[in-house]
């Protein structure tokens, strides 16, 4: 299958074109034509699938195809996705895919000025792509209607319920009409996933096209067994390997992601760091620098991470082992994208184990261990005394 055989307008066609898509992926093979049909969808999709074209493309379709009656713009469409970065993807997407269209579309989310935002929606847009919490702000202003909206799209359900957004998200369902096709994607279906998209859709199709216990294969992982201590000395010792031009590194906490890009910036490595604690500036400014790798290093908490989409982008590391098994799926997902090389390394410490193990049953694979200088046992199974404060000054001196 290719792209004109979904019999796609041609302004559509031009741009996917000029974006270098010939043929869908499985997500877009199978829930575009659904999608057109005017179905319901319950998607599940791990990162890096193509899943945002998978519903942008047919949604720019369908309201080519029906115009409203009377030439009033009113917003037809509003996805809905749980961060900033994501949100901004999105709009980017919606743009490259719509830029024939003459469709318009405006992008909201928190933590900056709304004015330029509310200046976007009075030009009049046709589609809102927002994070729910600034959402409700401005339609609790009465700056923003919804109640004539046509397609309505849930994405990365599953973060929304990580992020406690579940009640933000059934206000927003309530000023939505009743008559409206709704898609809704999620990377996992945990229970509490499937009862909100109950909810949610109506007699819906569903598409599944990679398990979410199944991790990219191309991808290399491997596991470092080490004290919390010698993580900071792990890391550096890692990206003494020039091979290495970037990598993402993920971290539990957001205290902990300053805190690493500390000390790898007194190492004379380039690193930044990203989490919800920083401004939209801050945090916008740190990814473009990685993706031009001008940064060589960017620290991200889970939550900040989505919608990181970086092309050819090789290594992961996992200075914290996520405690939740399909985490490590969303993170190594990052890498070995469309075919490229992946590396996906993780540190783990004695008392990480037991996420480890975790995760290994959920791959359905054992992920070979790695030799190096500051190894811990792996037959250690008691769990090392917390450092003291002089221990841990030690350790980031010795890290200068």
């Amino acid at each position: 299958m290719d792209f004109k055989s979904l019999q796609l307008h041609e302004p559509i066609l031009k741009a996917l074109e000029e974006e270098g898509y010939t043929s869908p992926t499985p997500i877009q093979e199978q829930s575009i034509p659904l999608i057109l049909q005017g179905k319901d969808l319950l998607g599940c999709a791990q990162t890096g699938t193509g899943k945002t074209a998978a519903f942008t493309i047919p949604i720019l379709q369908l309201m080519l195809s029906n115009p409203p009656k009377d030439q009033r713009k009113r917003v037809r469409t509003l996805i809905v996705t749980p961060t900033r970065e994501l949100a901004i993807q999105i709009g980017e997407s919606f743009k490259a895919y719509g830029k024939y269209t003459g469709l318009k579309y405006a992008v909201v989310f928190g933590g900056v000025n709304q004015n330029s935002q509310v200046n976007a929606i009075r030009t009049g847009v046709e589609a809102i792509i927002a994070t729910p919490g600034r959402l409700l702000d401005l339609i609790n202003q009465g700056l923003l209607s919804i109640k004539e909206v046509q397609f309505f799209v849930l994405d990365e359900a599953d973060r929304m319920l990580d992020m406690g957004f579940v009640h933000d998200v059934k206000k927003i369902i309530a000023f939505l009409p009743q008559k409206r096709q709704s898609l809704f994607f999620s990377a996992t279906m945990p229970p509490e996933i499937v009862n909100l998209a109950s909810s949610i859709l109506k007699s819906p199709e569903k598409v599944t096209v990679t398990p979410v216990s199944s991790t990219v294969e191309i991808i290399q992982q491997s596991v470092f067994f080490v004290s919390k201590t010698n993580k900071n000395a792990l890391l550096i010792d890692i990206l003494k390997d020039k091979k290495i031009k970037t990598a993402l590194v993920f971290t539990r906490t957001k205290h902990g992601a300053d805190k690493i890009a500390k000390v790898l910036s007194l190492n004379n490595i380039t690193t930044e760091a990203i989490h919800g604690n920083k401004s939209q500036n801050a945090r916008q400014r740190a990814l473009s620098n990685f993706k031009s790798q001008t940064t060589r290093v960017l620290v991200a908490t889970d939550i900040a991470a989505r919608g990181i989409d970086v092309d050819e982008l090789e290594y992961v590391i996992n200075y914290d082992v996520p405690n939740i098994a399909e985490t490590y799926v969303h993170r190594i997902g990052r890498t070995g994208r469309a075919g490229a090389k992946g590396t996906a390394m993780s540190f783990c410490d004695v008392d990480e184990r037991p996420f480890l193990q975790n995760i290994e049953k959920l791959i359905a694979k054992k992920i070979p261990v790695a030799p190096h200088t500051y190894a811990q046992g792996v037959s250690d199974i008691a769990p090392k005394k917390e450092a003291t404060s002089k221990a841990r000054k030690k350790v980031f001196n010795r890290n200068k």
